[in-house]
């Protein structure tokens, strides 16, 4: 059996997370999904896997929820299963940056869309930024993109602040593996004062889904937080580094 995979995030206010997590744990679990699922004040993410229909049925209940309709979900496969368990959990930030008042959903850049990512990278002028932690990034990245080497995302506030000046007066273009973390890192650039500042919209795994590899500008595979570990073009499965 195939299995569906759906990764998936959402800004958008929730007044009562707690209120939303046994009814979508209860319908994941009558649907045989598994996976993990966070919810948060600022909205909902994660990564489950299922049966094409259980995962519909996933999505459906999700975009049912309060702001959740344009929901912004990743599909790819997996020949196994690639979750142990079902976790719904309830979390401060569902991507934690620990930088008071930040509104994604009201503040993050403007997208770049993939199809129009390479022209970005390949631009001169514009500083390309992989959001993601040392460890992801030792799988592949855009090239010429910097590397701030950051153990986890919510280091890389300290990181930019202590590197902004390298970057006055430039463009600034970020990107992640599914979108979200640079929703949250782009909002917090225009905190910072940053105007001029981008993201690829999707993230990596939209582009890797929609560029064909004879014009990619990506090297590398990127790492997924689950057992297929990580993914090439087309989203195929490729696992462990060599």
């Amino acid at each position: 059996m195939t299995f569906t995979v759906a990764a998936l995030y959402r800004f958008a206010p929730f007044d009562d997370p707690a209120a939303l997590r046994q009814p979508l744990l209860d319908l994941c679990a009558a649907e045989g999904v598994k996976g993990t699922l966070l919810l948060a004040p600022e909205g909902v993410n994660g990564t489950i896997a299922g049966s094409e229909a259980g995962i519909a049925a996933a999505i459906a209940h999700i975009r049912a929820l309060p702001g959740c309709a344009e929901l912004d979900v990743k599909y790819s496969t997996a020949a196994g299963m690639p979750f142990q368990r079902l976790k719904v959990r309830l979390k401060k930030e569902i991507v934690t940056l620990k930088v008071p008042g930040l509104d994604a959903a009201r503040d993050a850049a403007p997208y770049v869309d993939p199809a129009d990512w390479n022209a970005v990278v390949d631009d001169p002028d514009t500083v390309l930024i992989d959001t993601r932690n040392g460890f992801e990034v030792g799988y592949g990245s855009f090239a010429g993109a910097i590397d701030p080497a950051t153990k986890s995302f919510g280091d890389f506030p300290e990181w930019w602040r202590a590197n902004a000046d390298r970057f006055a007066g430039k463009r600034v273009a970020m990107f992640c593996t599914g979108g979200i973390r640079c929703e949250k890192s782009t909002a917090f650039l225009r905190h910072e004062g940053v105007e001029d500042v981008v993201h690829l919209k999707g993230g990596i795994l939209a582009y890797l889904e929609q560029v064909p590899a004879e014009e990619s500008r990506w090297h590398g595979s990127c790492f997924v937080f689950d057992e297929r570990v990580s993914v090439g073009h087309g989203l195929v499965e490729v696992g462990e580094k060599d």
